[in-house]
């Protein structure tokens, strides 16, 4: 006997969505259970309001990127930010904790095992994101899009609001400088771009991969000097940073993909059509090679920390990564002019 509640549940694409939706129940339950890791140091989310632009980040040392991440996230217009602090020594820690607009949570569990910050910030975004357009960036990540100089975070939102659209995709896009890694000085109170001056404006290579439905890009400068032999271990670039959020959303790479799944269609990648941004990424401050030799002996940032030795031991090496073919980073126009940004229909 057959009928329409049959061929539902022996529906390809049903079984598919019942799957996901499961997925996304275990993201959220781990999320919730992470909340016993984190600290409360300094809690002024009694200060958020309705519509408040809000945004998450987890970190570890990040002082001398600290300063400028602030003054660049206030001046497009975050109302709030939410930060887990991994176990710093730097001083990042006291720094936050001085920030009238910083609530901050502290843990020194491990950050692979709660899914690279993942489940934290998940948490997070559920107890106080839900109905915000909430952004989640890390400390070495700036945000830029068409005419961000001019139009803030709430004149970007309130226009994908009236659109129906609910999230705002960016490729990562590596800013380097011109010389050997870790030779060049940076003041933390300066804009980093003034010391990685440099990107690959191509090539980038992406496609769509199931099941969640989300861009898969890669290319850029670490592909070409990292993973010339191996392209497929490149990093990945696609990112869905803005998103106006609810609690059963759960990010589940980073903010490379999301569930529900829909959301990743928001963002058709570098040269798409699609309103998108990038996220400068100023990973290459001289600060970077003491930073790998690190990170390599913590083993915290990938699944399988053996097979990117290589890639660290590269990076420590110093390499200089300019070529006369890097092009020099003069602002939003020009990324729009390559096709890396898309103002889309929003003029």
């Amino acid at each position: 006997m057959t009928g329409p509640e049959t061929k539902e549940f022996t529906d390809p694409g049903w079984i598919q969505k019942y799957r996901l939706r499961l997925k996304r129940r275990r993201l959220l339950w781990r999320s919730i259970r992470s909340r016993h890791a984190l600290n409360l140091i300094s809690d002024h989310t009694r200060l958020i309001k309705p519509g408040h632009i809000l945004c998450f980040t987890t970190l570890r040392n990040e002082i001398e990127r600290l300063p400028w991440f602030f003054h660049h996230y206030r001046r497009l217009g975050v109302d709030h930010f939410l930060v887990v602090d991994n176990g710093s020594d730097d001083g990042s820690a006291a720094y936050l904790k001085d920030q009238p607009d910083v609530s901050l949570w502290q843990t020194d569990a491990s950050y692979r095992d709660a899914r690279f910050g993942l489940d934290w910030l998940t948490w997070l975004q559920m107890r106080y994101g839900h109905r915000h357009w909430t952004l989640m960036v890390d400390a070495d990540e700036l945000l830029v899009y068409p005419r961000h100089d001019t139009r803030s975070l709430c004149d970007l939102t309130s226009w994908l609001d009236n659109q129906n659209c609910p999230a705002f995709g960016a490729l990562m896009l590596d800013l380097y400088p011109k010389g050997r890694l870790g030779e060049q000085a940076h003041d933390s109170e300066a804009d980093p771009t003034e010391t990685l001056c440099w990107f690959d404006s191509g090539p980038y290579r992406s496609r769509r991969q199931e099941p969640l439905g989300n861009l898969w890009v890669q290319g850029g400068v670490r592909a070409r000097v990292f993973f010339a032999d191996q392209p497929e271990r490149a990093p990945t670039l696609n990112k869905i940073p803005l998103v106006k959020w609810n609690r059963r959303y759960a990010y589940v790479n980073s903010c490379h993909s999301i569930l529900p799944r829909q959301l990743n269609y928001t963002y058709d990648g570098p040269f798409g059509s699609a309103p998108s941004g990038v996220l400068l990424h100023t990973k290459f401050l001289p600060q970077v090679i003491e930073k790998s030799r690190v990170e390599k002996q913590r083993r915290q940032h990938f699944h399988d920390p053996d097979q990117f030795r290589p890639y660290y031991d590269g990076i420590i090496d110093g390499p200089d990564l300019w070529t006369p073919q890097s092009e020099r980073y003069s602002g939003w126009a020009h990324l729009q002019s390559l096709g890396l940004i898309s103002a889309g229909k929003w003029n």
